[in-house]
């Protein structure tokens, strides 16, 4: 895979056996304050679908959490029914955000046994759970701030989700927008630790670093971070790792930390075949996205070359275009889907390209500083 447009690919990892094969993104578990209402919201806005219920109607005292699906993503809301818990506190420090990013594994002990070996620290020693419908085996392990990762082992299990889960079937069923599986999820971590991080995810579970970003890459006039980008063997993980770098007022990556309190994942990237329609139902259901100003589609064409796509339902949408040398790639990123301006969405349809859009940065970036102006933490 060769990337001119893109700074150049890194294989600074030695090649060595997948000690951590991963099949892909089980799950991803947000704790959140009301987790019925999320899920209505997540169900309307984004045309997730009911999938799996636990809670007080199936014997669990302390919490509760809604399943959501659409294609190859599952979406889990969770919140605690009593004061007190882990759930709670973590609600409290960081709002809204996300817990797990739950990882589907052939084998969960193992999982465990590799990563914490190499230096992980233990999140959950390997558990098996069992129901009517047979069995799953989970281990997690800690990383950034107070996200954790879950590894999942379900081949020996039928059932609607998880042991504990009943079949959640509700008749209010907006139609799905086309979201297909999760391309990506971008962490945010402080001063100096985006490296400590990358060092974790090469040493401990293997991944290999795609595409290295510096301060010269993304900055704006105002502002600048940096970002490196860890996939695991197969490629269907890739872990975006972002640090603040210095500018003259605050970034994006600091306002995040000082919101959430710490390291966490700042947003998720979701695939769609047909980004015009999906973002089209997006904003008709009351999703808001950035905007960038009209002026970057007078010279977009120019760098981008000839496309599939009219540009002007582009430009209507606000829809962002880039191209490297295996295809082009489109993007648009929603505002924080949360009371603080912490975590959002990217949706992202991909025609061939690898890359992670860097010819939209400046402009990207330039639409996040209205906004942190406009709240006034620039």
């Amino acid at each position: 895979m060769n990337l001119t447009s893109e700074p150049t690919i890194e294989k600074v990892f030695p090649e060595a056996e997948d000690f951590l094969p991963i099949n892909g993104t089980d799950y991803v578990e947000l704790y959140v304050g009301n987790s019925k209402q999320a899920a209505h919201y997540y169900k309307t806005a984004f045309g997730f679908q009911s999938l799996a219920y636990c809670g007080l109607e199936t014997g669990v005292k302390d919490r509760e959490s809604y399943v959501l699906v659409q294609d190859k993503i599952r979406l889990v809301l969770t919140s605690p029914l009593i004061g007190g818990t882990a759930i709670g506190e973590h609600i409290d420090k960081h709002g809204d955000g996300v817990k797990v990013v739950a990882l589907w594994v052939d084998d969960a002990t193992r999982s465990f046994k590799e990563t914490t070996k190499r230096g992980a620290k233990a999140f959950m020693e390997p558990v098996v759970e069992k129901d009517e419908h047979g069995e799953i085996i989970k281990s997690g392990i800690h990383t950034y701030g107070d996200t954790v990762h879950i590894f999942i082992e379900r081949k020996n299990y039928n059932g609607v989700f998880l042991p504990g889960y009943k079949s959640w079937d509700s008749h209010y069923k907006p139609s799905p927008i086309g979201l297909k599986y999760i391309d990506h999820m971008v962490g945010n971590v402080g001063w100096g630790e985006m490296n400590t991080w990358v060092d974790f995810y090469a040493r401990v579970m293997g991944f290999t670093q795609l595409i290295s970003f510096d301060d010269k890459d993304i900055s704006t006039d105002y502002t600048a971070l940096m970002s490196k980008v860890m996939s695991n063997g197969n490629g269907r993980i890739k872990f975006p790792i972002n640090e603040p770098a210095e500018g003259r007022k605050k970034s994006q990556v600091e306002e995040y930390l000082d919101f959430y309190e710490g390291a966490g994942v700042q947003h998720v990237a979701v695939a769609t075949d047909n980004i015009i329609e999906t973002v089209t139902a997006l904003r008709d259901r009351g999703v808001e996205f950035l905007r960038v100003p009209g002026v970057y589609y007078d010279t977009v064409m120019d760098r981008v070359g000839e496309i599939d796509e009219d540009l002007e339902p582009l430009k209507e949408l606000g829809i962002l275009i880039d191209r490297d040398d295996e295809g082009y790639l489109l993007q648009i990123f929603t505002k924080p889907v949360e009371p603080r301006p912490t975590m959002f969405f990217e949706i992202i349809q991909r025609k061939g390209a690898k890359s992670f859009g860097k010819g939209n940065f400046k402009a990207l970036f330039e639409a996040i500083e209205r906004e942190q102006e406009l709240r006034g933490t620039l």
